[in-house]
């Protein structure tokens, strides 16, 4: 089987997703054909996903959030501005996706939460068949848990994620625990793709604490928490643009560029984990026992944490204050039970992959008529 790799570049969640897929599939005999990967103004592609990845490597200008002026939380009304104005340029990344599946010679479209996937699927049909893998298909899982969080915001990120699976004959909805499938949205609920050094990696705790923060206005938060406490030595991780790989404040603060190789090295070793609620980040942090401080930047972290803490993975907060991720790891004990999990995830994601294949000739459940509306998509 060919498979065409289709990524969201926000982040690093779902490149690693994508790392760790491409590798199971080579495992058991199929090619990852090519890899197109969403891009934006504001970020980067990390070295570490150029360095990994086995298949061409290809790029196209994609939708993106925009922070906030203090570059903390996502600002929903700049990013709106931001991406309409860049629509024409949007529409010439789905006539290029809707190009290269056909030469390609793909026989199935892996969607890792890229909106325009979905967009091109809408609007080109393509014959090839699709599936769609992230945690945000959970949001629409008919027994996911909500946070109590803004109504409108909540609407609007489950409406996101309907239209970026537009066209997937399936979801697959990586989650912290089991969870029955949710046939009427042909969602199938499985363990996180996790990368295999880390399923080989055995966690020892340390004396420092370790972060990750997806905007780079974080790390005054940190700073200030640090001058409060220059004991407690301190390793985050950003991705700010113009910084050395390492920005050593003094002798127990130091910020990092994202590296997911050092990345683990830190984490395995860590005392605790402080993140702004990147899925990814958090099921590593759970699989090597590891407390956790979330601080999310936007409505699908918000979600995230929620869900995290209610596993008693961790606790969440709306600032880095450390000293409630110092206090929480005293008691703290690891769910081993998440990590017999994780460990399935491999049969799993490749039985719904390969039946995928199998169903490729029934109509997509995303299209059941000739053509297909605005009005379609409910939520």
């Amino acid at each position: 089987m060919k498979v065409l790799f289709i990524v969201q570049g926000e982040g690093r969640g779902h490149l690693t997703q994508a790392i760790t897929m491409e590798e199971l599939l080579r495992r058991n005999g199929h090619e990852v054909v090519e890899v197109l990967v969403g891009k934006s103004n504001s970020r980067r592609l990390p070295g570490f996903f150029n360095r990994s990845i086995q298949a061409p490597v290809k790029r196209f200008l994609s939708p993106n959030f925009l922070p906030t002026p203090a570059n903390k939380r996502v600002s929903l009304s700049r990013s709106v501005a931001y991406n309409t104005v860049k629509l024409p340029t949007y529409i010439k990344s789905i006539n290029y996706i809707h190009r290269r599946i056909e030469e390609s010679g793909a026989d199935l479209v892996i969607n890792f939460y890229e909106l325009l996937t979905g967009l091109t699927y809408l609007l080109f049909r393509p014959s090839v068949p699709q599936i769609s893998i992230g945690h945000q298909y959970l949001f629409l899982h008919r027994d996911f848990e909500f946070p109590d969080k803004n109504g409108v915001n909540l609407w609007l990120l489950r409406f996101f994620t309907r239209l970026t699976c537009l066209g997937a004959q399936q979801k697959l909805a990586l989650s912290f625990r089991e969870m029955d499938d949710d046939e009427e949205e042909h969602i199938h609920v499985v363990p996180p793709l996790l990368r295999r050094d880390v399923l080989s990696c055995e966690g020892t705790e340390g004396d420092y604490l370790h972060g990750y923060m997806v905007n780079s206005g974080f790390g005054e938060s940190v700073r200030d928490w640090h001058r409060a406490h220059p004991e407690v030595p301190l390793h985050f991780f950003w991705d700010k643009q113009g910084e050395e790989e390492v920005c050593q404040i003094d002798d127990t603060l130091s910020f990092h560029q994202i590296d997911d190789v050092k990345f683990l090295r830190y984490m395995a070793g860590c005392k605790a984990y402080a993140t702004t609620a990147g899925f990814e980040s958090v099921c590593e942090a759970m699989y090597l026992g590891k407390p956790l401080l979330m601080v999310p930047a936007h409505i699908e972290q918000d979600c995230n944490a929620y869900d995290a803490a209610r596993t008693g993975a961790g606790i969440v907060s709306d600032s880095f204050d450390l000293e409630h991720l110092l206090e929480f790891s005293e008691d703290y004990r690891p769910d081993t039970s998440f990590r017999y999990w994780v460990r399935s995830c491999d049969w799993r994601i490749l039985r719904h992959i390969e039946n995928g294949m199998s169903l490729s000739h029934y109509p997509s459940p995303a299209f059941p008529y000739p053509y297909c509306n605005m009005s379609d998509i409910t939520l």
